[in-house]
């Protein structure tokens, strides 16, 4: 019965979309000696141009607390296609909203694969019995074979602190969302995983304090 239920509960899992995002590569600068960031800028980079501005804007929110300002690139600058920011027009954004850090996203790659699971036998647990232990085990029923179709992006978050002339990494990391079902499950998961990173360096204080 318990097996039972585990493969319910995996097939539910799997037709609901849910996704898990995990940090596979995490690195701090351990000669960084800045300021304290006070005012940080989200962007993404993606030519999706909705999808980039979501990032941002939640990105924006999860990072604003007391004594820190967050800007999502979408308010600031004006990319109104998919290609790139003129790096003068930038570097005058950044200078005119006193943006002292960006936290910057890139997709790296979108990996697929097909896993062929194996059908599992049925057990109910009557073995109490001699008549309960055969009557079950005899008539073992296989669940047939199945294909499932998995699902794994990689995207690339740097943090920059912008006071130097042409900016100087803080933090660097890699996470993976497996299964996800629209690109805004990649966004919350990344959101939420990225914050808590930086929150247990000390790049970020916690939300709160």
């Amino acid at each position: 019965m318990k097996r039972i239920l585990l493969i319910a509960v995996l097939l539910f899992v799997a037709a609901n979309g849910e996704a898990s995002t995990k940090l596979k590569e995490s690195w701090k600068n351990p000669n960084y000696s800045g300021q304290p960031i006070k005012t940080i800028l989200a962007l993404g980079m993606t030519k999706n141009l909705e999808t980039r501005a979501d990032f941002e804007v939640a990105l924006a929110n999860k990072m604003a607390r007391p004594g820190i300002t967050t800007i999502a690139g979408t308010d600031i600058l004006l990319r109104p296609t998919a290609g790139p920011i003129d790096m003068v027009y930038l570097r005058e954004q950044i200078a005119a909203n006193k943006i002292d850090a960006v936290v910057v996203c890139r997709l790296i790659k979108v990996k697929n694969r097909t896993v062929d699971v194996p059908g599992q036998p049925y057990l109910l647990p009557y073995y109490g019995s001699f008549y309960g232990y055969y009557g079950a085990v005899y008539p073992i029923v296989y669940s047939p074979d199945y294909l499932i179709q998995e699902k794994t992006v990689q995207v690339e978050t740097n943090v920059y602190s912008v006071t130097s002339p042409d900016g100087e990494l803080i933090w660097t990391g890699t996470s993976d969302t497996f299964d996800p079902s629209s690109a805004h499950q990649v966004i919350n998961g990344l959101v939420e995983l990225v914050v808590k990173e930086l929150e247990k360096l000390e790049i970020l204080p916690k939300a709160g304090k």
